[in-house]
């Protein structure tokens, strides 16, 4: 019993410079990897790149970036049709003109299943960028000419990144009315180039109803310029859309009814006044907070790499969630050293040459950080 106690109490001095030496490599193995892991998890609480399906709330406001400019990019890349979106079997649907306008329509199933995505091309002769882009976006002025729209409302708008939050109800011939959550951003570019991107999303003022059917996913953005050397605007859209309807049953539908509606939406614009435009601007809204293309995204200057980031910030969000070779690496070697050094038997030599490893790790570590 005697031994036993004298084994607890009383150390040795060499048991008590293990034990020193344990503490001291375990703090500096902490101070290594403790900065990284604490910077890792602050740059994912941080990522704008949010689910929609659970957005923060606060006194009735969506609070989280719904929208991003990493959206703009994505849009960006479906309108100029890159390779991997032309190996999609598209099939024409529409393809008609008249004196004041053109408008083609395309469709695709995606591979990964799905409501069918259009892409489709509208030319408006007489017709300048700003009178298109106030002209889709005025949606008091919507009711008078379309009939489907049975109501819209505001909901909210963040002016801290323009992103406007609305209601609509729209009315559909034997289906019941379908209901429209969603929040919708635009972007200008320097040549005066037009963007908007709307998708769903849930808003606290906006609770479901059951004699309303609500719409799960709705993805559409276009893209308003001006024709070169033409008194004319484009507008070009990607749309995907899932109303509850049978995706061929949609696509008759739509072919049979788009063209008689592209036709009474000119008729509108060609009707719609300065006044009207005065009311719409007058108006807060994404229009009085449009935002500004990212200088790397902009097609006026050097288009950036696409496999780059958005942002240098997003870039570092991305890279910090993976701990780097380098700091596994380190963290293996002074792991070893912890042992080696923790079992009190290692000469004096073996000793030196691991505090010289450590001190090397640790000027890294500072190097890196800053």
């Amino acid at each position: 019993m005697d031994n036993m106690w004298s084994r607890e109490f009383f150390l040795s001095p060499s048991t008590l410079w293990s034990g020193y030496t344990l503490a001291v490599v375990t703090l500096i193995f902490v101070w290594q990897i403790a900065p990284r892991f604490f910077l890792r998890r602050t740059s994912e609480s941080n990522d704008p790149l949010v689910s929609i399906a659970s957005p923060s709330r606060q006194n009735g406001r969506i609070s989280d970036v719904i929208i991003t400019d990493l959206d703009l990019k994505l849009l960006m890349e479906n309108l100029d049709e890159p390779p991997v979106l032309q190996n999609n079997k598209w099939e024409s649907v529409v393809d008609k003109r008249n004196d004041s306008l053109s408008y083609s329509v395309k469709s695709c199933k995606p591979k990964d299943g799905g409501p069918l995505k259009y892409l489709s091309t509208t030319t408006f002769n007489d017709c300048s960028p700003e009178t298109l882009r106030d002209f889709y976006m005025d949606n008091s002025y919507r009711k008078d000419w379309d009939k489907t729209l049975i109501d819209h409302e505001q909901l909210q708008l963040d002016e801290s990144n323009g992103t406007e939050f609305g209601r609509t109800i729209k009315k559909f011939p034997l289906l019941t009315p379908r209901e429209y959550v969603l929040a919708w951003r635009i972007w200008e570019g320097r040549d005066g180039t037009y963007y908007c991107y709307s998708k769903e999303c849930e808003h606290p003022s906006a609770p479901r109803r059951k004699k309303y059917v609500r719409v799960g996913l709705f993805r559409s953005g276009w893209r308003i310029r001006e024709v070169p050397g033409r008194n004319s605007c484009q507008i070009k859209m990607v749309h995907q859309e899932d109303a509850g309807l049978n995706a061929e049953m949609a696509k008759m539908i739509f072919a049979k009814g788009i063209w008689s509606y592209v036709c009474k939406m000119d008729k509108a614009l060609r009707k719609y006044s300065a006044v009207k435009r005065i009311q719409l601007t007058s108006t807060v809204s994404a229009i009085t907070f449009v935002q500004k293309v990212p200088l790397s995204l902009d097609s006026t200057g050097e288009r950036a790499d696409p496999e780059v980031s958005v942002s240098e910030e997003c870039n570092k969000k991305k890279l910090s969630r993976k701990p780097s070779k380098k700091v596994i690496a380190n963290g293996l070697i002074i792991a070893g050293g912890v042992i080696c050094l923790a079992r009190g038997h290692t000469n004096f030599s073996a000793k030196v040459a691991m505090a010289y490893i450590l001190s090397k790790l640790t000027k890294r570590r500072e190097t890196s950080l800053h």
